[in-house]
């Protein structure tokens, strides 16, 4: 199906698909969602990317914390996967020849909770999610994402460290673009 059959995932969509009350034993595991034809769109919220199947709930939100006067900014991640209150766990993120464990804890959003961990925006090992090449995102019991990165992302996660040009573009982090990769449709506007 072409993304521009639907829309793209949307923070609105993310609140009218609740997830599910937290039980009171821990939760069944999640499979692994399909994200063939998923693809990152700008949030509602400034410095914020969402990331999802057309049409559907987002499934990961990144966003750029602003740091101190001294201090960097931080990259937070919210993966929107049902999450049992008062859990914790380590998120793994592997591609592009880096490797981040994170820790991760159940965050109450709306009347769900969803995974939410921090990561300095200076992070060497954020160059899983900068380079050309897909990278997995897992959470024990959430499933993994095959996630395919762009130019939003990686500008994202450039201007979170503080990287720009006089213009206020992102630098270039001598990655080169995905071919192939999907466009954001005009209607998201």
């Amino acid at each position: 199906m072409l993304a521009s059959c639907k829309p793209p995932p949307t923070d609105e969509a993310g609140a009218r698909g609740a997830l599910a009350e937290a039980p009171d034993a821990p939760s069944e595991p999640i499979d692994s969602p399909d994200t063939t034809a998923a693809f990152w769109a700008p949030s509602s919220t400034p410095g914020r990317l969402l990331y999802g199947n057309p049409g559907e709930r987002p499934l990961l939100a990144l966003g750029c914390l602003e740091g101190g006067a001294n201090t960097p900014g931080s990259i937070r991640f919210t993966r929107m996967a049902q999450a049992d209150e008062g859990a914790g766990a380590f998120m793994a993120i592997v591609g592009n020849f880096h490797i981040i464990r994170m820790p991760v804890d159940a965050v109450e959003v709306g009347q769900s909770f969803v995974w939410q961990g921090e990561i300095a925006a200076d992070d060497p090992d954020l160059e899983a999610l900068t380079g050309r090449r897909p990278f997995t995102l897992t959470i024990p019991g959430a499933g993994m994402l095959t996630i395919e990165p762009d130019d939003q992302s990686r500008s994202l996660i450039a201007q979170c460290r503080g990287q720009f040009d006089e213009d206020g573009v992102a630098a270039d982090n001598g990655a080169e673009e995905l071919s192939g990769a999907p466009d954001l449709p005009a209607s998201a506007e």
